[in-house]
């Protein structure tokens, strides 16, 4: 049932997708110029990572709500170091230059597997999705992540067994993100195999562990290999990273029971690509299926090994977050693309003239909803305020007052939100920039005294050497539902929080800042952290930061 249609073919429509791309490049250009901003927590932890191994210190990976590393991130940041503050900026750039060549992997993989056309759609669908953008403009490497997975699946499609190139692609992938070692373990046992019809266990395995295949199945475990090495160099422990990403995970909140992971999957996929372009995604999935069922093989496992690998991780106590969903809903996007423009791949007649009409409705309604739920105020407002609220922390940090200040003590901030910009601003160490929220203990559970989260406990080995810390005369009150007859109980406990007396104290001041952060975890972060502590005077101030010192 597929169309005889030559994608190769010159014409107009062969340079419509290179109309498109230099389009989308220029797009990208434009909002890297018009709206400066700068990378997420993530990406600054890299920089940061990278720049003490440039000054020939150890890595610390275990500071207070440091994110996981990534071994990739922090080699490229290396790079990135000599050029000084500017890097931040880099890794915008770098970002949104990854947004394009994932566009252009969609197009590739779309029109390999099925058309150009089909993909055609597929990228515009893409590069439409503005949470899309929003991740690169604020420099998260999931984009990266995804251009690399995409770009190799488009190789393996192009040339069965491609071999070599692929799991370059994918080992890169790999280093990035944890989930590419799943793909790269299968890419390494597809390689290992020898294309032989299924035989019985014992006979395949005498044919997969082979010389030739004991060596694709190593190669497949290079980037495990260069993360737990990582991870054994520079803290001792090569699991580290599964070790406190999932008692972070579970600390935060970001995790999930067993029967919970199919429910949340859904949601995340509806939120990634939103309602109309999920269930589209699903029809044009059993469409192809249907009507030309081999051209789906490359996205169809990429789909796959995406939400397995998703439900690998919510099983293992690690955080569940949409963005490890990232591929899987791009790659639904292609079968969506599948649905409005999959009519191109069937033979002239009633079916394909009727397919057509309702695809050109669907297109127009995929439109009139996405413009609807544009607002562009909101969107120019949010990237205006990363801007400038990054400018107004290096101008009252870089103050003369403040830098003279910090030799009275550290520079304490709400929470770990301000923490590794500050440290980046300042090019301070570890201990040298603070969280107000990591001296107290973590929530309290309604039938325990008190309980200091792991995370917290390591982080204060930083506190003893920070100069003014006290510890508090004062009572925590709190409530519990444990007394006999259901009504709340008040127990009083001495607070074990230290109190700071000297040093520097930044707190956001702007609604927007305050939201985002000085108040982020509701319930866990407390509103007493976004004040000045007693004692201290206020000697410096922006529209979006007050700084405080006692010395």
């Amino acid at each position: 049932m597929e169309g005889p249609e030559d994608t190769h073919r010159s014409g107009p429509s062969s340079r419509l997708p290179w109309i498109a791309f230099g389009l989308l490049c220029a797009g990208l250009l434009a909002l890297f110029v018009v709206f400066p901003t700068y990378p997420n927590y993530d990406s600054y932890y890299a920089l940061l990572w990278a720049r003490e191994i440039w000054d020939g210190q150890k890595p610390v990976f275990d500071a207070f709500r440091a994110p996981t590393e990534h071994p990739l991130a922090i080699l490229f940041s290396m790079v990135l170091t000599p050029l000084g503050e500017g890097a931040d900026r880099v890794v915008v750039f770098c970002a949104l230059a990854s947004v394009a060549a994932l566009a252009a992997g969609m197009y590739q993989l779309a029109t390999a597997a099925f058309n150009r056309w089909v993909g055609l759609v597929a990228g515009v669908l893409l590069v439409a999705n503005w949470d899309l953008i929003f991740l690169a403009v604020r420099g998260y490497l999931d984009v990266t992540y995804m251009a690399l997975v995409i770009w190799a699946a488009v190789l393996e499609t192009r040339r069965r067994r491609r071999g070599w190139p692929v799991l370059v692609l994918l080992t890169l992938a790999g280093t990035l993100r944890p989930e590419g070692w799943v793909l790269c373990g299968l890419y390494g046992l597809w390689m290992a195999w020898d294309g032989a019809p299924l035989r019985p266990v014992r006979e395949g395995l005498r044919n997969v562990l082979t010389r030739r295949g004991i060596l694709w199945l190593a190669f497949g475990c290079v980037a495990t290999a260069i993360w737990l090495t990582t991870d054994f160099v520079v803290t001792g422990n090569p699991l580290f990273s599964q070790t406190y990403t999932s008692g972070l995970a579970e600390e935060l909140g970001r995790t999930r029971g067993p029967l919970e992971i199919p429910f949340v999957t859904i949601a995340f996929l509806k939120g990634i690509d939103g309602t109309a372009l999920f269930f589209a995604g699903i029809v044009g999935l059993l469409v192809t299926l249907w009507i030309v069922p081999r051209r789906a093989s490359m996205p169809l496992v990429l789909l796959v090994a995406g939400i397995g690998t998703f439900f690998l991780l919510g099983f293992g106590g690690f955080s569940v977050i949409d963005r490890y969903l990232l591929v899987p809903a791009a790659l639904l996007l292609i079968f969506a693309a599948v649905l409005l423009a999959g009519w191109t791949l069937m033979p002239a007649g009633r079916v394909r003239t009727w397919w057509s009409r309702l695809s050109l409705l669907g297109g127009v309604g995929v439109v009139v909803v996405g413009a609807i739920n544009l607002n562009p105020n909101s969107l120019a407002n949010d990237l205006t305020f990363r801007g400038d609220a990054h400018h107004d922390l290096v101008d009252v940090l870089d103050r003369p007052v403040v830098r003279r200040a910090l030799r009275c003590g550290p520079l304490w901030t709400p929470n770990h939100k301000l923490v590794p910009d500050s440290r980046w601003i300042l090019d301070a160490g570890t201990g040298d920039v603070l969280a107000r929220s990591m001296l107290k203990p973590a929530l309290f559970d309604r039938d325990v005294t008190g309980f200091d989260s792991p995370d917290r406990r390591l982080a204060r080995r930083e506190a003893p050497s920070a100069a003014g810390l006290r510890r508090a005369d004062g009572k925590l009150r709190y409530t519990t539902t444990t007394g006999k007859d259901g009504k709340p109980v008040e127990t009083v406990v001495p607070d074990p929080t230290p109190r700071i007396s000297r040093g520097v104290v930044l707190l956001p001041t702007s609604r927007l800042a305050l939201i985002r952060q000085g108040y982020v975890f509701v319930g866990d972060d407390r509103a007493f952290d976004s004040i000045p502590p007693v004692g201290f005077r206020r000697i410096a101030t922006s529209v979006h930061y007050t700084v405080y010192a006692s010395c």
